[in-house]
């Protein structure tokens, strides 16, 4: 069995915005005192739709590493490291690409999404509709069984379980796999092998997903199995093999409710961002210039807080009391959209102080930040040097 374990990865975009702070990484800082994670730079899956322009990736790199740390991620307690440093994400990918139908690229929804938003680009590439598949062997190749994802990232890890079922199913037959799996399963004793074939039964040939389930409660409940008996028994209760490579599932997060300056999702794409560590003055200046109900003309006519994207930035910053002051205040007219853009601006620049403090230690000590990633990429290898091992001496490829 393998241990639990949570991969995310970002691609490097530069400084990061609140709204990555709001939908991805106060998620992470969660996750990390609850499992053993590992967070990765994508950087090789910028080259997808960056692969003509790839000299500004290694700057944004350490810009969103530094990001992640001041947002209060910690290597003491996750794993960082970077993609490319990690050359066995690029041989699994390989590896796979030999046994993953075309189709299954070309019915990715977002593929043909993406190529209709980025239409000035060229996306012809084979690079651009293997990016699922390479963030499959992301996954799998840290044999994680935990992905956290929004709503309309979940086919990417469909697509991952299809993929490490079909490689199982193709590789993870042993020679002698199912007289090896037979003798296993006498070795059972009389009561649970009973159990077991009935279990088997069930799910191969009714379909019923209930029984694997309680197949799989049974073997958990029988420590004298050998680790190999037991992977051969779980392949054989599902009608795969052995398990090379894990399943993953996914931990659906919310999508950010953090909005822009206009109103609209906070993005780099409509430029109305304020970065997790901008200063003060251009955070102010920045609230201040937001538009607000465009039907209030006047200080003295009443306002609509629902017309008005500064209350959307209320939700987020304010407490209940302070909401009530808008609320009542701007309806009517007894305070300005200047007062009412403060209690903003001082949620944001609360919210921002610790980042910059935290941050301001690795500006200053740029090793520290190489160490921690030289760290991770070390870590990160040990584990994807195990996947490989398998997998290579599934695929005959093992010349030891």
């Amino acid at each position: 069995m393998f241990a639990e374990r949570v991969l995310s990865g970002m691609r490097p975009t530069g400084s990061l915005h609140l709204g990555h702070y709001h939908g991805v990484l106060k998620n992470w800082i969660k996750l990390q005192h609850e499992y053993p994670c590992l967070f990765f730079v994508a950087d090789w899956h910028a080259l997808t739709t960056q692969y003509d322009d790839p000299q500004g990736i290694e700057k944004a790199t350490w810009d969103m590493i530094i990001d992640w740390l001041a947002a209060g991620v910690d290597p003491e307690k996750a794993t960082l490291f970077i993609q490319s440093q990690v050359p066995e994400h690029a041989e699994l990918h390989l590896l796979c690409s030999m046994m993953t139908p075309l189709g299954w690229l070309e019915r990715v929804p977002t593929y043909k999404d993406q190529q209709e938003k980025m239409s000035g680009k060229d996306l012809t590439t084979y690079g651009f509709l293997g990016y699922p598949l390479l963030m499959s062997a992301d996954i799998l190749i840290y044999r994680a069984d935990k992905v956290p994802v929004g709503e309309d990232q979940i086919p990417h890890v469909e697509f991952t379980r299809e993929l490490a079922r079909r490689f199982n199913h193709m590789y993870g037959r042993e020679p002698g796999f199912e007289e090896k799996a037979k003798e296993a399963v006498a070795r059972l004793g009389s009561k649970n092998k009973r159990s077991f074939e009935h279990l088997r039964t069930r799910f191969q040939q009714d379909g019923d997903k209930e029984a694997v389930a309680k197949g799989r409660a049974l073997l958990a409940e029988l420590p004298q199995l050998s680790a190999d008996d037991r992977e051969r028994l779980l392949g054989y209760l599902e009608g795969t093999g052995k398990t090379i490579l894990v399943e993953p599932g996914y931990l659906l997060t919310e999508a950010s409710k953090m909005p822009g300056l206009d109103g609209q999702k906070m993005s780099k794409s409509y430029n109305n961002t304020i970065t997790l560590r901008e200063d003060a003055a251009s955070v102010t200046q920045k609230i201040k210039r937001m538009p607000t109900d465009t039907q209030r003309v006047r200080r003295t006519d009443p306002g609509e807080p629902d017309r008005c994207p500064v209350w959307q930035l209320h939700q987020v910053y304010s407490d209940a009391e302070c909401k009530g002051w808008v609320q009542k205040g701007c309806r009517s007219a007894g305070i300005g959209c200047i007062e009412c853009k403060q209690p903003v601006i001082d949620g944001i620049l609360r919210e921002q102080a610790p980042m910059q403090e935290r941050a301001q230690k690795y500006l200053d000590q740029p090793a520290l930040v190489r160490d921690i990633i030289a760290e991770g990429n070390r870590k990160a290898g040990v584990l994807a040097r195990e996947t490989m091992r398998d997998v290579r001496a599934a695929m005959g490829l093992n010349y030891a």
